[in-house]
């Protein structure tokens, strides 16, 4: 359900900066402004649901949105976080099949809809842009197979030391070592592919260990090497 607080700003609005579309030429630029429909979503927002059809694929403005499947039993199954200048739900308009994933904003989040017929039309005419996409399909898939690689080879402390890193990279630390995105241990739990309560016990350990510090949902980095190491990288 779309917000109606406020409009996107023109600069939230603004698609230039994403390498996905550097290579199109000016008219072809034209034609996704013309085509696009930008909204704001609150916090909470279901953009699309796993099971649904798709009308297009979106870009990310502003804002933090996890992508997450649903198991038989209800349990949430992060695959990952996604933020400003990354797209989603592409993979299953390609394949032209039914949302495989769900998509939730947990951060106040600016999205912009491209329809499935521009997409269409850009990977017909323009070669390069179809090359970019390919390879973003590609590395999607290299982390799907990293992925599998640690839910069977690594334990839980360490995938929770690698999950903690990879939101790292992701998402940066402010001037005080601190990650700039706040999730709930359920939510690292669903990432990890744990108990929530293996989690806590597992950050308490950290913190203990004088790898990171815990301020509520905030966790500070203290020591990355060793964080690295734990990780077995």
């Amino acid at each position: 359900m779309r917000s109606t607080i406020k409009r996107p700003t023109d600069e939230e609005a603004d698609l230039s900066g994403f390498q996905l579309f550097k290579k199109l030429t000016d008219q072809e630029f034209a034609q996704l402004n013309f085509d696009k429909t930008c909204s704001l979503y609150k916090k909470g927002n279901i953009i699309y649901r796993e099971g649904s059809r798709l009308t297009g694929f979106y870009c990310i403005t502003r804002g933090i949105l996890k992508i997450f499947k649903t198991g038989i039993d209800g349990k949430e199954q992060i695959i990952r976080f996604v933020k400003k200048g990354d797209i989603i739900a592409y993979r299953s308009l390609l394949s032209q099949e039914l949302a495989c994933t769900t998509a939730k904003v947990i951060d106040e989040a600016v999205l912009c809809h491209i329809p499935y017929q521009t997409l269409l039309y850009l990977i017909q005419n323009n070669w390069q842009f179809s090359h970019h996409m390919l390879q973003i399909v590609c590395r999607e898939l290299r982390e799907a197979n990293d992925y599998i690689t640690d839910i069977a080879q690594k334990t839980v402390r360490e995938r929770l030391a690698e999950v903690l890193l990879l939101l790292k990279d992701n998402f940066n630390l402010d001037n005080t070592n601190t990650l700039q995105i706040s999730l709930t241990r359920e939510e690292l739990a669903n990432m990890v592919g744990t108990a929530t309560e293996s989690v806590i016990r597992l950050l308490s350990e950290f913190k203990q260990d004088k790898l990171i510090d815990l301020q509520g949902r905030k966790i500070k980095f203290l020591d990355v090497p060793k964080l690295n190491r734990v990780a077995n990288l």
